[in-house]
């Protein structure tokens, strides 16, 4: 019994003399899926996320923030343990989020104007709202 390509199984592949030979990952390239919309799920999850607008800090407070980064300063050798809360602008759209953290301070760099945590976290002095902390609790502030 033969069977239905029986005469032409055997024969050598077919190479071109005038073409180079494609590379197996082109070949399998031409294969794949093709995804028209590639890159609109991430747009869209890209729109919809939320950001939050920066509050802007009545006169008072500042004061006190200032106050606090003083007594930071005054006892920096101590590494005074304290939580900053702080605006973190988003880097793709308007706005941002309102960021904490916590750990012992470092150091404070009155030129870059940046709080510099033990974990190296820079945290932007203009951009502080609250500075709390064992370090001010025996201190008055309005």
């Amino acid at each position: 019994m033969t069977r239905k390509y029986d005469d032409i199984i055997h024969l050598p592949h077919h190479v071109s003399k005038t073409r180079p030979q494609m590379a197996v990952s082109d070949r399998a390239a031409q294969f794949s899926p093709f995804a028209a919309l590639t890159g609109h799920d991430a747009a869209i999850k890209e729109t919809a996320r939320l950001t939050e607008k920066r509050v802007e800090l009545v006169e008072y407070i500042k004061e006190a923030i200032n106050r606090k980064l003083q007594i930071i300063v005054d006892r920096i050798k101590e590494h005074p343990e304290i939580v900053v809360t702080y605006f973190k602008p988003d880097e793709k759209k308007d706005g941002g989020a309102y960021v904490t953290a916590a750990g012992m301070a470092k150091k404070i760099d009155q030129y870059q104007r940046v709080v510099i945590m033990n974990d190296d976290t820079e945290i932007p002095i203009d951009e502080i709202i609250s500075i709390d902390g064992k370090i001010f609790d025996t201190m008055m502030f309005q």
